[in-house]
């Protein structure tokens, strides 16, 4: 990929991401750069559930940037209630996938919304300005992508096996129905191809069920490696574990290394540059793509910001040496 060093006017940031550990950075980068952040949203993990259109990462970065997110179970809405799951069981309908008193709200109003013919980009873009986010939301496709999980107990729908099997089963493969019928929205496009691209950031969420649909948009990866914007991710992977979710798992059950290496090499040809936690350093070498060392850990709103700043930096960098070569 040609890179080339940011331009004065150059300065508008594009972030792939999933959900918990993705919108961790995203909430960095908001804080860094405002409106001149742009998040695309998997939402490979969507789903209709008991009438409703659930998004469950969208939902999480809005949550998170908007700073309602509930902090210590990592998803879902501060101070919520579950009067109506409490209601829900004894009348025989389905708990597994806990709807919470106040997140129920946003999933009524975008059902409403969508089946009066709105676009899910429209819908969002709008809840996301009345919550107060500067950023700017995209989910990956108003199309339907559903990720499916096969496992060693047959295919299961992705909420299916994350949430009411809780990962359980050993995955064998993953695939992204509907992902080669899928159109990119036109704001997806412009957001990619704008001329002012500071940097494309791949967040550190979990790269096969988060960042691999966005990436299975048709032309979406295109446009990515034909950026001439730095594109920089984040490893998932500290120590040789995920610090959340079931990447670890995920990758031994798929017979992948539970390394940085290993994503650096999952990413290959799409990546500039990949950050890695300093438990990590002795990884630093990594063929094909220029490394940085540095704290990745997000344990407070400081850490995200300082991160987000490291990886930005680092961006410029890779351009100014790009301009140079």
């Amino acid at each position: 990929m040609t890179v080339r060093a940011p331009r004065p006017d150059t300065h508008r940031v594009v972030a792939l991401c999933g959900g918990v550990g993705g919108a961790k950075l995203a909430l960095g980068l908001a804080r860094v750069l405002g409106e001149d952040l742009t998040v695309i949203v998997n939402t490979g993990d969507d789903f209709e559930h008991l009438g409703l259109m659930i998004s469950p990462d969208i939902d999480t970065v809005l949550y998170t940037l908007s700073g309602l997110a509930d902090k210590e179970r990592g998803w879902g809405r501060a101070d919520e209630s579950w009067e109506f799951m409490r209601a829900l069981g004894p009348l025989g309908g389905e708990t597994w996938f806990q709807l919470g008193d106040r997140d129920l709200a946003l999933h009524v109003l975008r059902t409403q919304q969508l089946r009066s013919g709105r676009s899910l980009t429209d819908v969002v873009g709008d809840i996301a300005r009345r919550l107060g986010i500067a950023a700017t939301i995209l989910p990956m496709s108003d199309d339907p992508i559903r990720t499916m999980v096969e496992t060693d107990e047959g295919t299961l729908p992705f909420q299916r096996y994350f949430v009411e099997r809780r990962c359980g089963p050993a995955v064998r493969a993953i695939r992204f129905d509907g992902a080669l019928e899928a159109a990119m929205s036109a704001a997806v496009r412009a957001a990619l191809a704008a001329p002012d691209l500071r940097a494309i950031v791949v967040c550190p969420s979990n790269p096969f069920l988060s960042v691999d649909p966005i990436l299975a948009v048709p032309d979406l990866r295109r446009l990515v490696e034909a950026s001439q914007a730095p594109v920089v991710a984040v490893s998932p992977i500290i120590g040789g574990k995920a610090v959340k979710g079931p990447t670890a798992k995920i990758m031994a059950e798929l017979d992948v290394p539970t390394t940085s290496r290993a994503i650096a090499d999952h990413y290959r040809g799409l990546l500039d540059a990949l950050v890695i936690d300093e438990t990590d350093a002795a990884e630093r070498d990594l063929p094909g793509v220029s490394t940085k060392v540095a704290p990745t850990l997000m344990q407070s709103d400081a850490d995200r910001e300082r991160l987000a700043g490291t990886v930005l930096a680092f961006a410029d960098e890779i351009a100014a040496i790009g301009s140079r070569s």
